[in-house]
């Protein structure tokens, strides 16, 4: 194999861009059936990338038949019939440059509502700031003191996680902090516990650091703890209060276990709780941090509850690993800016963050509710809903025999953008076809025009 034709890009994982590209030789016959493939070894070192990495694109083949394993032989193609991959292909190329229209609705999960920012109260705050003399400077390394203060009081107020400020790290987003993160513990932990399906920017922050990986598999009923007594590994990435994408949360049964585990295995939970402000039945559940603030590493930001491109995120450390990471990076500068980390501040000081967050969240559970009524009534019983309780998107499983790529395109023909999801699972696939909807910046009427176009879409008369 030619590993110069492998160009990678960011805007998938390179487990996914591998897999898609060996699809692609299989369906077009440019790999032949029976033909064996690169081991694991050569093909991860021809790409210059884990082997970890090499092995989860192999397996995703080997899971939809594209491929079999053969013991110590290697991997081989399977045969497939051509037709199946030919004609479809033209034709939608065809109907795509003839029909495809601009996105009339954009259900993306990136945003937030523009209509309830408070922009005027955020624009008087950062004029103050610029008056100060503090603003003219280069920021703290690890953050400044007067936002890790306001963060430190939110968090016990509202996730009943006690520490003090200077337990908190702050940085740009959460990706950014796993990679700083993977860096002080890569030497003690070799492989680390992920979700399955779970967030795949996390995976490439571990990815980045040849983390191998134990997969968690999570369903609609809460993930597998039980598993992790088999599990050798003794670092786990969860999102426990919103678990990403299925959206379960862990109840107090689960989450006792898992800290029971943690402490039993002497090693560390790291835990996201990307979006734990959103719970439209019940109030926030109490952090994982909150029970065992020694063994938990945690994770929140201002990205999905306020504004994403603020790129403002933080961390608390248990104390060792706290030492640890400030020895590391004490001569490094500050990831994200001075002037956002101040205005934040001084907006969680005169009590705008808690006025902010109880407004959206009534504003966010109108959408949602609004959302899952148009769909339920559009579809009936021809998809299933999950994870209207709590967030700013729904998963919506289609009771057709189509794919993922098929929903998307059909989709994207009638003016709307909508989301994969297989781009979350490792081993634990899902037993339907599954988009992703979110409806943080949509309207009432926007979201019902969406709908509407989707059942056009999927379930033409």
């Amino acid at each position: 194999m030619n590993n110069t034709i492998f160009t990678f890009n960011d805007n998938a994982p390179k487990y996914k861009q591998i897999y898609e590209k060996f699809k692609s030789y299989i369906e077009q016959g440019d790999i032949l059936a029976n033909e064996q493939l690169p081991s694991i070894r050569q093909l991860a070192d021809s790409l210059h990338v884990s082997r970890n990495t090499t092995l989860l694109a192999y397996e995703q083949l080997v899971a939809e038949g594209y491929i079999r394993g053969e013991g110590r032989k290697g991997y081989f193609a399977n045969e497939l019939e051509p037709r199946i991959f030919q004609e479809p292909l033209i034709s939608y190329d065809k109907k795509q440059t003839e029909s495809k229209i601009p996105p009339v609705i954009n259900f993306r999960a990136d945003a937030v509502d523009q209509t309830h920012f408070p922009l005027k109260i955020w624009r008087k705050i950062a004029n103050q700031v610029l008056t100060l003399q503090d603003s003219f400077r280069y920021g703290e390394p690890f953050g400044e003191e007067c936002l890790r203060e306001q963060i430190s009081t939110y968090l016990f107020q509202s996730r009943g996680v006690k520490t003090n400020a200077n337990a908190i790290i702050i940085g740009s987003s959460t990706q950014q902090m796993l990679v700083y993160l993977g860096h002080i513990l890569k030497d003690e932990f070799q492989s680390i516990i992920v979700e399955d399906p779970g967030y795949d920017g996390a995976r490439e922050a571990f990815h980045f650091h040849r983390f191998m990986f134990e997969t968690l598999p999570v369903y609609e009923t809460g993930a597998e703890l039980s598993q992790l007594e088999q599990m050798k590994s003794r670092l786990i990435y969860v999102t426990p209060s919103h678990q990403s994408p299925i959206g379960v949360s862990m109840s107090i049964q689960q989450r006792q276990m898992i800290i029971h585990w943690v402490n039993k295995m002497r090693g560390y939970i790291i835990e996201d709780d990307y979006d734990s402000e959103f719970r439209y039945t019940q109030k926030p559940f109490p952090a994982l941090a909150s029970i065992d603030s020694a063994r938990v590493i945690y994770l929140g930001n201002f990205s999905k509850s306020f504004l994403p491109g603020i790129r403002l995120s933080y961390m608390v450390l248990p104390q060792p690993l706290l030492n640890r990471y400030k020895n590391q990076f004490l001569h490094f500068e500050a990831t994200t800016s001075l002037l956002s980390q101040l205005t934040m501040a001084k907006f969680m000081e005169e009590g705008e963050w808690s006025r902010h967050i109880k407004r959206m969240r009534l504003v966010y559970k109108r959408k949602m509710q609004h959302l899952v009524s148009a769909l339920k009534e559009q579809f009936d019983q021809n998809i299933s809903i999950i994870g209207e309780q709590s967030g700013l998107y729904v998963l919506v499983k289609v009771h057709l025999k189509h794919s993922e790529e098929w929903l998307i395109q059909q989709a994207s023909l009638h003016g709307v953008t909508v989301y994969p999801t297989s781009l979350y699972f490792i081993k634990n696939n899902t037993d339907g076809p599954m988009v992703k909807l979110g409806f943080s910046n949509l309207s009432s009427h926007e979201i019902d025009v969406g709908v509407k176009l989707l059942k056009n879409a999927w379930f033409k008369e």
